[in-house]
């Protein structure tokens, strides 16, 4: 069987997912994807253990795939939502996350903003750098929820950070109104922070809390949703329902950056996901292939 049939047979839908190995070879029959693209997520950069050069040379890894551009889930900074945080530490990491983007100035970025990443600790309100709007400027992103098109494939980018992580009712009708307007069979992915659906909100909880709510809206639209991506867990999923692809893309920190702990099954692992980023291959028939690359730095 040609790789080309066997993808098409191997998951509902055409979608399939896997983890990268030294054997993974493409036949030379297969088509070509009319967009690759890097899912980065959880990065949670710091200045501690060596993070940003170690994410530097992630990046410069990325870009041997040719990607033609980034989808970052987010988590870009350690963590600025606790109350003890300053103003100092949140332009700190903030500081250091600008300095390790310079790596990939030539691609572009679309990223989602992470429950980390917001500062809630700023003496008002009204504060400049309070809240999600800080985060959109940082991450230079249009909006806390958008999307956009590349070659056919319809991306939207969404904010899960909301009380027991959900869409706010505006920006679930605005979901619901953008997916109805696009043509029948418009391929769609989605990246949210958080799971909508999969194993790990089952082990380890976090996941979208309107899920039946999204899982309804992606079945009526199933022959647009392709696949929702995530971060947040740390852990990687894949799982497959109603003909969506739900993936949860492991974590660029690993535990976060450190060595690990008594549950962690390798050196900078979380439990049994070791850090790493993931490569995705859209095609032009609406097939996607997430591939999940461990790292070693």
């Amino acid at each position: 069987m040609n790789r080309r049939n066997w993808i098409k047979n191997a998951g509902i839908l055409g979608g399939v997912t896997a983890v990268a190995s030294p054997n993974m070879l493409l036949s030379e029959d297969s088509d070509s994807p009319i967009l690759t693209i890097a899912h980065i997520t959880d990065v949670h950069i710091r200045a501690e253990e060596g993070a940003p050069s170690r994410f530097i040379n992630c990046l410069e890894e990325i870009k041997k795939h040719k990607v033609d551009f980034f989808l970052n889930g987010g988590d870009s900074i350690m963590a600025a939502d606790y109350d003890h945080v300053t103003r100092e530490k949140t332009l700190e990491y903030w500081t250091i996350w600008d300095k390790c983007m310079q790596t990939i100035s030539d691609y572009e970025v679309y990223s989602c903003i992470g429950n980390h990443d917001p500062w809630w600790a700023a003496p008002s309100k009204h504060d400049p750098m309070y809240g999600k709007d800080y985060v959109v400027q940082r991450l230079k992103i249009p909006n806390r929820y958008y999307s956009f098109q590349k070659n056919g494939w319809h991306f939207f980018i969404l904010d899960g950070n909301q009380p027991k992580i959900t869409l706010d009712p505006e920006q679930f009708a605005w979901l619901e109104t953008e997916l109805q307007a696009l043509p029948d069979r418009s391929p769609v992915i989605l990246m949210s922070h958080y799971p909508i659906l999969g194993t790990t909100p089952v082990l380890v909880g976090g996941g979208h809390s309107d899920f039946k709510a999204l899982k309804d809206l992606f079945y009526r639209h199933q022959d647009k949703v392709k696949l929702c991506l995530s971060g947040h867990q740390h852990l990687l999923d894949h799982t497959v329902y109603n003909g969506v692809q739900y993936c949860c893309n492991g974590a660029m920190s690993g535990f976060w950056w450190g060595k690990g702990d008594k549950e962690s099954a390798g050196p900078y692992f979380y439990q049994e996901t070791p850090p790493g980023y993931s490569i995705l291959e859209c095609y032009a028939d609406g097939r996607v292939i997430n591939t999940y690359h461990p790292h070693t730095y």
